[in-house]
């Protein structure tokens, strides 16, 4: 989340002037997060998210967005309900920009999670992708394999600015996930950015799960591969045996993972960890002026990425 648009009293009444919301009482920019413009948004019936879509997310992939969140809350996964106007419409224009509001969750995200939130974060991606199980739209990832030489193309001469050796390292990744992705392991609805920010606990309970903004159908491993690079990695960027085995049997608990999949998941975390440092990357080489937004240091995940490397097994990340 951030903010990118500046949203003026009156434009942001006229919007409103559609939904039955009541009144007014604040409104403040959330300034986590890369992708989208976010807002807090307090009024005399309750809170709420506001989101005006940038950079990455197109407008013809909303209504997958928000017809996931609706499928998802009926089946009664924890994630935030789309907020529908008078007439019914859950997408508006606000500042020449889509739009659209949902339901506020309770919690609050973990900074250092704990063996026991990991197993409980992996069991509710497993929950995750069996509620998705149904839903009749699809969205192919436009982050997966195939998209990466466009993100390198725009980084790899200035990635040596941001870490010497990191367009070397970059490329012999791409090469590796080049050989060894694999394309015949079980597939369906991912949410593709399950990171702690993502995820909120309350009374020690998993409250909710936010942020379905890279939702798309891909293989489910590889979600559980990408929270792998968000989950079991320590404050100085070692890896964390005791989440990893956590987050993995708490996915496993409900899905359990095929010889080929056990197999593959190896590569399948290196490939998230490059994925996530190309678009660090992009996004720290190319912060818009005057955005309130921190962008994240696209070295976290080169640290990651040389850790994964060498972990050559499924019996590494838990997996037997």
């Amino acid at each position: 989340m951030a903010v990118y648009t500046q949203v003026s009293d009156e434009e942001l009444s006229a919007f409103l002037r559609d939904y039955d919301l009541g009144k007014v009482m604040s409104l403040k920019g959330i300034a986590g997060g890369v992708e989208n413009t976010n807002y807090a948004l307090h009024t005399s019936t309750g809170q709420y998210i506001l989101t005006l879509y940038e950079k990455r997310v197109a407008e013809e992939d909303l209504p997958f967005f928000v017809g996931l969140m609706d499928h998802l809350a009926m089946a009664g996964f924890p994630c935030p309900n789309p907020i529908r106007d008078k007439t019914g419409n859950a997408l508006g224009k606000l500042c020449g920009r889509p739009a659209a509001m949902v339901s506020f969750l309770e919690g609050m995200e973990v900074i250092h999670p704990t063996p026991e939130q990991c197993r409980m974060a992996g069991e509710t991606m497993a929950a995750l992708h069996e509620s998705a199980m149904g839903f009749d739209l699809t969205r192919p990832n436009a982050l997966a394999p195939s998209g990466w030489p466009e993100l390198i193309s725009t980084a790899i001469d200035r990635a040596d600015e941001v870490e010497p050796g990191l367009a070397q390292l970059i490329a012999s990744e791409m090469e590796h996930v080049e050989r060894n992705w694999p394309n015949d392991i079980p597939s369906g609805v991912i949410h593709a950015d399950m990171f702690k920010d993502n995820v909120f606990f309350l009374d020690g309970k998993l409250s909710g799960v936010i942020d379905f903004y890279f939702a798309c159908n891909d293989f489910l491993s590889y979600d559980l591969a990408i929270a792998v690079n968000a989950w079991c990695f320590n404050d100085d960027l070692s890896f964390s045996e005791k989440n990893c085995a956590a987050l993995v049997a708490g996915y496993t608990s409900r899905r359990a993972l095929n010889a080929v999949e056990r197999a593959a998941f190896p590569t399948l975390c290196r490939g998230a960890a490059l994925r996530f440092l190309l678009t660090r990357l992009n996004d720290w080489l190319n912060v818009p002026a005057g955005a309130l937004v921190v962008p994240h240091d696209p070295k976290q995940f080169s640290a990651r990425l040389q850790i994964l490397s060498k972990m050559t097994t499924a019996n590494a990340f838990g997996l037997v």
